[in-house]
């Protein structure tokens, strides 16, 4: 197995895994919140806010798997016109305009923010909200290197759409 699709697979499972768990501890969590506050008529204020942090961590390793998937929504009355060469052009064009949003916005951008809000705490966790913002250049990266690879096999004239939507059965297991 080449190189590239060793990294892609890896990537895949690794965010892939990581969701998972984190869905399977939002639903302990509220289940948690749900028996505390109409159980035991005693709300639980620290689960809220972890959930909180939680379903924007899902989102945004959910989103990153998306964009390594090339399964995210775009405007594809021009680009489903074009065939060959210009679709090809135009794919790695797009996927150059990825890297560097998520490279100015997600890992500059939230490298910076990372930085600057060490110092605050959360109110119910007392967590330093820095770690919060940690995802935003971790997920930067895994988008920044998933557009590598694309771009890598786009060149190569390798098609990385699913036709049907979805994994084909084996391939990320």
């Amino acid at each position: 197995m080449k190189t590239d699709k060793i990294i892609r697979k890896w990537m895949d499972k690794i965010i892939m895994g990581a969701c998972v768990f984190i869905f399977g501890f939002m639903v302990i969590l509220g289940t948690y919140q749900i028996v505390t506050r109409y159980v035991f008529n005693a709300p639980s204020t620290f689960s809220e806010e972890l959930l909180t942090y939680s379903f924007t961590w899902l989102s945004l390793l959910a989103g990153t798997y998306v964009f390594g998937k090339r399964d995210h929504m775009r405007m594809a009355f021009i680009a489903d016109k074009l065939t060959g060469r210009p679709k090809q052009i135009l794919d790695i064009v797009i996927e150059v305009l990825i890297f560097i949003f998520a490279f100015l916005t997600m890992v500059w951008g939230g490298w910076s923010i990372m930085q600057l809000s060490m110092q605050q705490k959360t109110a119910s966790l007392g967590v330093s909200m820095g770690y919060i913002y940690s995802i935003l250049p971790v997920c930067g990266v895994a988008i920044c290197v998933y557009c590598i690879l694309n771009i890598y096999d786009l060149a190569k004239g390798e098609k990385l759409k699913f036709e049907n939507g979805y994994e084909e059965k084996g391939d990320i297991a």
